[in-house]
């Protein structure tokens, strides 16, 4: 074709619009020529994959610095607004919870790879600032995706711009919430997480004046000693949540006192699970307390939500979308939770069981490598590893059930259609008794409210609880769950 073109050499305006129109015959001729490029789909978009990477973080968090459920929940709450609040300004309709003053974009730049690139800088600039230890990791994954993580540009008319102000502006935003991330509340001393409101437990760990309170337990610490934890983040109720008007806003009424027979009744029936515990059941309280490198509840439900995400091969939208409103439920619940748990500072089954049956004689579990064996109650303890026997908060309500019941709401909402078919294959025991191992066991999750029942029932399984606070629990996380229903169709134009 060119050959032929650059013979003809008397009308220099008819070479040109010949190269021209022959030039835009081959892009069409390959445009049609050429299929589509399809989006990447379930675990192939990028959204899942950031997905994952904070679900690794978190894991690793752990880790690094033991379970610590609230605050792991407040970091991805808040890495999964940073993203959707960049993905808005690529959408029609959707609003930004925290980013201010970024023009929503031309229609014509609503691109996939625009919004790819929008939440990959949102996503690495929030997980820098909450898994700073994991920020090579991070940076890794953008460099296989063709992405410079060292492009700081705050350029409000592209999508780099867009995602680093993202973040910035939620992590400008969260600054003084209530979570003393940086130590600045006063009377933290300036320390990070530092128990700024001088919470003390009326219990001590060797003495009980009011059963009805929660009392500190006596751990292992692995190197042939013990300690006994103090109270986990006492301040959380004081965490400004992101849906909510409040972390006491649905609180739930009192839990049942001692002397009352609902409050019997609810001991003795911890006892009697435990004194009977099928592989089954010590397979479920086991994948609910998500073993030695634990995502925590909110990781928990984050990853359900990507298998919701395989299952029905979500787009990038869609998963921007869904995390955003799971993880902002789990982020609200954990605070409606504490709210609750530090109101009414109320005693564990530990607790509760050795002041009603103390000098009786029970079936129980004796410990690792013992099994159930007949004791004295005021030996009962929770099925539990010796360097983790119990959480180490008040009781009232269980955060398990709470941020389940929560998350297993949000996700039947945004779904539409309570149908969930997850399963998870562990063996009886290999977490807590490793030298008295059970059967393997197949869980099977049929619905995401069954879920929920099955993680809140597992805590009563495990001792950790009393019914009480599973059932007021899943309740609250559930109201949790509608009020951040109105505030996700707000910010994503459906409302």
């Amino acid at each position: 074709m060119f050959l032929k073109i650059k013979r003809i050499t008397r009308n220099k305006t008819y070479l040109i619009l010949l190269i021209v129109f022959s030039f835009l015959g081959c892009k069409n001729a390959n445009k049609a020529d050429r299929p589509e490029t399809k989006e990447p789909t379930g675990t192939e978009n990028v959204a899942y994959k950031w997905g994952k990477m904070a679900l690794k973080a978190t894991a690793n968090d752990t880790e690094r610095f033991k379970p610590r459920p609230t605050i792991t929940s407040r970091y991805l709450g808040l890495i999964f607004v940073s993203v959707f609040d960049a993905w808005s300004r690529y959408d029609e309709k959707a609003t930004p919870v925290y980013l201010e003053n970024v023009e929503r974009r031309p229609a014509d730049e609503q691109t996939l790879r625009n919004k790819e690139i929008a939440i990959s800088y949102a996503a690495l600039r929030a997980m820098n600032e909450y898994y700073f230890s994991d920020k090579e990791m991070f940076e890794d994954f953008m460099v296989e995706m063709g992405l410079d993580p060292n492009d700081e540009s705050l350029d409000p008319n592209t999508p780099i711009g867009i995602g680093n102000l993202a973040a910035k502006a939620v992590i400008e935003a969260r600054k003084g919430d209530g979570s003393n991330q940086y130590g600045e509340e006063e009377g933290s001393n300036g320390k990070a997480y530092y128990n700024y409101v001088g919470y003390e437990p009326i219990n001590s760990a060797d003495k009980s004046v009011d059963p009805n309170r929660w009392q500190p337990k006596y751990f292992s610490d692995g190197k042939g000693g013990t300690y006994a934890p103090e109270c986990l983040t006492p301040y959380w109720d004081k965490v400004t949540p992101v849906s909510l008007t409040s972390g006491d806003q649905f609180r739930p009424g009192p839990p049942p006192m001692i002397g009352s027979k609902q409050l019997e009744e609810e001991v003795k029936e911890v006892i009697e699970l435990q004194a009977n515990l099928t592989d089954y059941q010590k397979a479920l309280v086991e994948f609910m307390r998500d073993g030695p490198q634990s995502v925590q509840q909110a990781g928990h439900w984050l990853k359900f939500a990507q298998d919701v995400s395989e299952r029905d091969n979500h787009t990038l939208d869609q998963d921007v979308k869904m995390y955003f409103y799971n993880q902002v439920v789990a982020m609200d619940a954990f605070i409606a939770s504490w709210d609750s748990k530090m109101f009414y500072d109320y005693a564990r089954p530990y607790a509760l069981v050795h002041e009603y049956y103390d000098d009786q004689k029970i079936k129980a579990w004796g410990g690792e490598g013992k099994g159930m064996i007949e004791m004295n109650g005021g030996q009962w303890r929770p099925y539990s590893p010796e360097t983790f026997l119990c959480p180490p908060f008040p009781s009232y309500v269980s955060g398990h059930s709470t941020i389940s019941g929560g998350c297993a709401e949000a996700l039947r909402l945004w779904t539409g259609n309570d149908e969930f078919g997850s399963t998870a294959e562990l063996v009886a025991g290999a977490m807590t008794e490793p030298d008295y191992m059970g059967d393997t066991i197949l869980l099977d999750f049929p619905t995401f409210t069954e879920t929920a029942e099955m993680a809140g029932i597992s805590r009563v399984l495990g001792g950790y609880h009393i019914q009480s606070d599973n059932i007021a629990g899943l309740k609250l996380g559930r109201d949790v769950a509608q009020e951040a229903w109105k505030f996700y169709k707000t910010h994503v134009g459906e409302e």
